[in-house]
């Protein structure tokens, strides 16, 4: 065989290989609070299949906000599935032909908690938002942040909004929210119970849940981005009972 052909020979053989690794390969953008429920969910998935080829599927997660992400999926991000902290956007990207219809539900339902590091800081009944010892109170964006939207929604229904302004400090996501808090640079926030109930966690500090009558029920929906059988295959293993457990274990309502 001469230099030419062996060098066509890899050639094809790298293609076929590259080819296969993509096929096997789901890219999950996901929203920052389930980030580490997902980790665990993924890490079963590969071990359980592979393709025909006897190959593991890989999950590649892609955190961060779910406002981000939806800027990036209309802008044709790669992405194959969408796990969103909220229903507006999945709802959006099915409406705007970017997603696959009837792919689209509710796979958790998030939890709002008031959390400082401080041990005995916050009370039973978050009544520290009424006082003046605290200088920041820490939150997501509103504008990208469905978690933060929704302390939003509870600070107003606490009539707490307009006078809190110039206390609030917001995260680009619920993820620097919470690390807000954790290095005392905000003295409380409001984060996913999902956090602080986090196993690799050591929970310290004090927490309030907050009432889920001040605040919308926070839907997460996954909707599938991409026609793929693994993509379908993976949605389908995020709603068997195995799944569903470290869901609920993580701090999340079922739905």
């Amino acid at each position: 065989m001469n230099k030419i052909n062996l060098l066509s020979c890899f050639f094809i053989i790298y293609v076929l290989s590259t080819t296969q690794v993509a096929a096997d390969e789901l890219r999950v953008a996901v929203a920052s609070n389930f980030y580490p429920t997902m980790k665990i969910i993924a890490k079963r998935y590969e071990l359980k299949t592979g393709g025909s080829s006897g190959q593991q599927h890989k999950v590649v997660l892609i955190p961060g906000s779910s406002g981000k992400h939806f800027a990036q999926i209309m802008n044709g991000a790669p992405f194959d599935v969408f796990f969103s902290a909220d229903e507006e956007r999945p709802r959006l990207l099915e409406k705007e032909g970017k997603a696959q219809t009837g792919t689209r539900y509710t796979y958790a339902l998030g939890k709002l908690v008031l959390w400082s590091s401080i041990d005995g800081f916050i009370d039973s009944e978050g009544l520290v938002l009424n006082q003046k010892d605290f200088r920041y109170l820490a939150i997501a964006n509103p504008k990208i942040s469905p978690y933060g939207a929704s302390a939003e929604e509870a600070l107003r229904s606490l009539r707490l909004w307009d006078n809190m302004q110039d206390r609030l400090v917001r995260g680009e996501n619920i993820t620097q929210t919470f690390q807000f808090v954790s290095s005392s640079n905000a003295k409380l926030g409001f984060v996913a119970y999902s956090q602080i109930k986090n196993p690799s966690f050591f929970l310290r500090g004090s927490f309030w849940e907050v009432p889920q009558s001040i605040y919308k029920p926070i839907q997460q929906q996954a909707i599938l981005l991409k026609e793929s059988s693994i993509g379908k295959e993976f949605l389908s293993f995020v709603q068997s009972d195995e799944s569903l457990s470290i869901i609920s274990k993580s701090g999340y309502g079922l739905p």
